[in-house]
């Protein structure tokens, strides 16, 4: 079954919500210079990410071959494909009620970065999306560093699996 959103907000509710000291005061076109993720979508893919089930429409095709090759996906949600063997995040439901659904990206913003690594650039909707991994890193990154050993893979595994689903290495 395909989950189709019939409405999109034209804005991100959290925006201001998720400015951080590093994007507050940058131009529109230096957003770009702080986005350095960790993790290609290949990686993420094969690593186990969104329980195998991202492109559980089939909307793969625009991407690269190469990236689906060795990744775990399946046809419906299976926690055992995710690298933690945990769900971490919220539903789509979720995402769409929060305001982080956009027309352009249905599918949320994994799809974005598939298709931002693809080349694709839509300033406002790259901001966006740009700042919301800022903010999420700058938050569960240091967290988990906090709070577990280093090398303890065990600690923390569900913001581990999170941030391995938004491109930062969760292996320290």
């Amino acid at each position: 079954m395909s989950f189709r959103v019939k409405q999109y907000p034209e804005k991100v509710c959290v925006v201001c919500a998720i400015q951080t000291k590093a994007t507050t005061k940058m131009s529109k076109k230096d957003i770009y210079k702080v986005f350095k993720p960790q993790l290609s979508p290949k990686k993420m893919l094969e690593l186990g990410v969104f329980g195998g089930s991202y492109f559980i429409d089939g909307s793969i095709k625009e991407f690269p071959k190469e990236w689906f090759k060795k990744a775990k996906t399946s046809k419906k949600f299976d926690v055992n494909l995710n690298r933690f063997k945990i769900e971490s995040g919220l539903s789509r439901k979720e995402w769409i009620d929060k305001g982080w659904i956009f027309k352009e990206d249905p599918l949320g913003w994994f799809q974005w970065y598939c298709r931002f690594k693809n080349g694709r650039r839509i300033l406002d909707i790259d901001e966006i999306q740009i700042k919301r991994w800022k903010a999420f890193g700058d938050r569960h990154g240091p967290a988990v560093r906090k709070n577990c050993e280093q090398g303890d893979l065990q600690c923390r595994k569900r913001q581990r699996q999170a941030l391995l689903q938004w491109a930062y290495d969760p292996f320290f």
